[in-house]
């Protein structure tokens, strides 16, 4: 097992006070510890030895909301694979199954220090597929995978009404909507429960197979969580209108006007993937854009992740992104939350990364400085422990 020691760095756990002149001594695909240099084991302890002396360590970034490997860089329709969209409800859909890990954005978002991504299907439907978590380093998807499934994508406002106006079938309107996801979720309810009904009692038939309701079951029965597409305020209360009345956990993405309403947001403990917002005001309901949401949100007391959705902005930008946030009046400690543990609390997979904690993955991002200063450059990258890139 190999074993490879930082030492000198600033190091920025995340989950506790920022350490200024420390070390981060991994073994295998694993964190082994962390500490000051004053607590820092000998070099021999060490097959590789990294002097970080000058530099900021960082645990390997997260955006909580992507398409990457779904839609790929220079290619047309045979490269976009993120929205089926001949059917308005398809939540048996697996995004693993349209994922190309070989596509160059993977590689690029790994030199920028991003380890880990939750992947999701697009917003054309109103009930889009089944999520994944997955790190950004490999050639095969099926040995990527954090967490599969991770939650459902729903999808409310222009998106679901306009893809499916063109092709004169429902919804054509935000009523229309929320009408098919309540519906479907309520059939899904009632196979669950002539599912439970069977099990219990042999002389109960079990309903036919339905891969649409079997991929609800983890979504109903509270194992994963809802991710509700939503710009507006006003559908992003729908959004929680519908969780409540299924009890489900939501998760609101984008949330474009969560500043116009945040301290009614801040009531019902919900978090926000908010973004993108390094992008245009490409459509009515992104008329109140701005790169101060996260930041009233996070003050707010919400749960705040940082999203480029990419490719709407290119994942390598996700440092960024949050630098912008700053900018606009983001506290760094909550941007650099961000970008690493807030994600990955609202992917479920906090025990495994987002924070320089020892038993946790090995994603390190090692910084010539500050990450939110524009002159700052990765200078290493490490995903499951393994050296991904290195800038000498």
């Amino acid at each position: 097992m190999k074993k490879i020691l930082i030492r000198s760095a600033r190091v920025l756990p995340v989950d506790r006070a920022p350490i200024e002149s420390g070390f981060v001594l991994v073994e295998g695909d694993k964190i082994a510890a962390v500490g000051p240099m004053a607590d820092c084991p000998a070099g021999s302890c060490a097959d590789e030895i990294i002097d970080g002396a000058g530099c900021w360590l960082l645990p390997g970034l997260i955006d909580a909301h992507s398409h990457l490997g779904l839609y790929e860089d220079s290619l047309g329709v045979e490269g976009a694979d993120g929205n089926e969209d001949s059917d308005p409800v398809t939540p048996q859909l697996r995004v693993i199954d349209g994922v190309n890990p070989m596509e160059r954005a993977f590689a690029e978002s790994l030199a920028a220090g991003v380890t880990t991504v939750v992947v999701s299907p697009g917003s054309a439907n109103p009930v889009g597929g089944q999520m994944a978590v997955l790190k950004t380093m490999g050639r095969r998807i099926d040995d990527m995978i954090v967490r599969e499934p991770a939650a459902i994508k729903f999808a409310l406002g222009e998106n679901p009404k306009m893809v499916h106006r063109d092709k004169e079938e429902a919804p054509v309107t935000r009523m229309a909507t929320a009408a098919l996801i309540r519906e479907t979720l309520r059939k899904a309810v009632e196979y669950d429960a002539r599912k439970r009904r069977a099990e219990a009692d042999p002389d109960e038939d079990e309903p036919d197979y339905d891969m649409k309701y079997e991929a609800l079951l983890p979504l109903l029965r509270g194992e994963i969580a809802a991710h509700f597409h939503a710009h507006r305020a006003d559908d992003m209360f729908t959004a929680l209108r519908i969780c409540k009345e299924f009890s489900l956990r939501p998760v609101l993405v984008h949330g474009t006007e969560g500043h116009l309403v945040a301290d009614l947001l801040a009531e019902e403990h919900v978090p926000v993937i908010s973004g993108p917002f390094l992008t245009d005001r490409s459509k009515p309901e992104l008329c109140a854009l701005t790169e101060k949401n996260p930041g009233v949100l996070a003050r707010a007391g919400i749960p705040t992740a940082i999203t480029c959705d990419h490719p709407e902005t290119p994942l390598k930008y996700l440092c960024h992104a949050a630098a912008i946030a700053v900018r606009a009046g983001m506290d760094e400690s909550d941007a650099l939350r961000a970008i690493t543990l807030t994600p990955a609390e609202i992917a479920d997979v906090a025990d495994r990364v987002g924070s320089i904690t020892p038993g946790k993955d090995a994603d390190l991002l090692l910084l010539t400085g500050n990450p939110f200063d524009y002159k700052t450059a990765v200078r290493a990258v490490f995903c499951n422990g393994q050296l991904a890139y290195r800038q000498d």
